[in-house]
């Protein structure tokens, strides 16, 4: 199984599962935190994401989601909305 190596502030070096880890992106999907749980003292700790961490992580299987600060807009919904009426493809619009 595959093994997670980080830090516990307050426990040093621990070792955990990819279902031990959650992984929130920012849009664009190159940066982000990840949270977890210490399995020692249960603390709850967030670490900052690069680029390089997003994607040790993403090799090894950590979900993840995506969060966006700003809201969508009704005005994006009706612009999505009636996009949808005139796409013959409408999956090329999620591409965007």
């Amino acid at each position: 199984m595959t093994t997670i190596k980080t830090t516990c502030a307050q426990c040093g070096d621990i070792h955990l599962t990819p279902d031990d880890v959650s992984l929130e992106l920012r849009p664009g999907g190159r940066e982000g935190d990840y949270r977890f749980t210490c399995p020692t003292c249960t603390h709850q700790q967030r670490r900052p994401a690069n680029s390089r961490v997003v994607s040790v992580l993403l090799a090894t299987g950590v979900a993840f989601e995506v969060i966006n600060p700003e809201p969508i807009t009704e005005e994006e919904i009706e612009a999505f909305a009636a996009a949808l009426e005139t796409e013959p493809d409408p999956f090329r619009l999620l591409a965007g």
